[in-house]
């Protein structure tokens, strides 16, 4: 199947007290060009994400956003930092020794869990492992997403281009079926131009026939008609074969427009030229679809 390099897609996971959502944006590149962007504490899973889309995706710029959420209370952990409340347990003693009675001695737990640093929160460390495998879900959910909208995209755009590839036919046909009369055209001009300079002196048929040959393989466009036909087997035979094909056609429309333009050098006839330019147009027209073809 076609593709096309342009598409979104997203995809949402939810597991124990947690939803992650990935959302992949790609836009028209030369190569793949991969970034994900994600809260700075879920890094450890970059590498990992890259790597899938790699797998799937083979040319375009690609944006992906990773947002996980918290659908439950999180999880924390409170201890006591025993050395520091006992060093303020021995200051207070102190206090009340320099005191002389007039400090009261009692401290309350209460009391000295006001005290800086008595008490350490800390957030439960999360399970790497389990995210990650979220996260994945969630962008395999994104990934399908992204190239449901990426084959109907690339499947208008390859119907577009055979149906230029017809009309391109037709027009090649239209100036092989033209190129025999150019000649004839020419050798009757010929003709008419050395009875009316020589008058009434008998024409040097031989010399006629040389000059109708000479100007008939100047104007030949037979190789590059066949080669133009060529060409247009192949664009079929990559459309039909489907995949990552956007590379190979793009160097493929080069070869076309190479054909083209030696085919307007030859033509002075007008008709040819009105139908080199349509096929310039098509092909033109084949080029920028394949730009946004994978």
């Amino acid at each position: 199947m076609i593709r096309s390099m342009t598409g979104y897609g997203r995809g949402e996971q939810t597991g124990a007290q947690i939803t992650v959502t990935v959302e992949l944006r790609s836009v028209n590149n030369r190569y793949l060009d991969c970034t994900v962007k994600m809260p700075r504490s879920y890094i450890f899973a970059e590498d990992a994400l890259k790597e899938r889309i790699q797998s799937r995706v083979a040319r375009g710029k690609v944006d992906v956003f990773v947002t996980v959420a918290q659908t439950g209370g999180e999880a924390f952990s409170v201890t006591v930092n025993q050395e520091l409340a006992r060093a303020y347990l021995d200051a207070f003693r102190q206090l009340e020794q320099l005191g002389a009675g007039q400090v009261q001695p009692e401290c309350r737990a209460v009391d000295l869990a006001r005290f800086p640093d008595v008490l350490v929160v800390e957030k439960q460390p999360e399970d790497q492992d389990a995210l990650k495998e979220l996260m994945l879900q969630a962008l395999e959910g994104a990934l399908d997403d992204f190239d449901g909208m990426r084959l109907r995209e690339g499947s208008r755009m390859a119907q577009d281009i055979l149906s230029r590839a017809d009309a391109i036919e037709g027009l090649v046909g239209q100036i092989e079926a033209r190129s025999p009369q150019t000649v004839a055209d020419y050798r009757a001009r010929l003709e008419a131009k050395m009875r009316e300079v020589l008058q009434n002196a008998q024409i040097d048929e031989g010399r006629l026939l040389t000059e109708a040959a000479i100007f008939a393989d100047k104007v030949a466009v037979d190789e590059e008609t066949v080669r133009l036909r060529s060409h247009l087997s192949q664009l079929r035979e990559l459309l039909g074969k489907g995949g990552a094909v956007g590379r190979k056609l793009d160097f493929l429309i080069q070869e076309f427009n190479r054909e083209a333009n030696t085919i307007g050098s030859k033509c002075n006839d007008v008709e040819n030229t009105r139908h080199v330019v349509d096929l310039k147009s098509e092909i033109e027209k084949i080029r920028e679809q394949v730009q946004n073809l994978e």
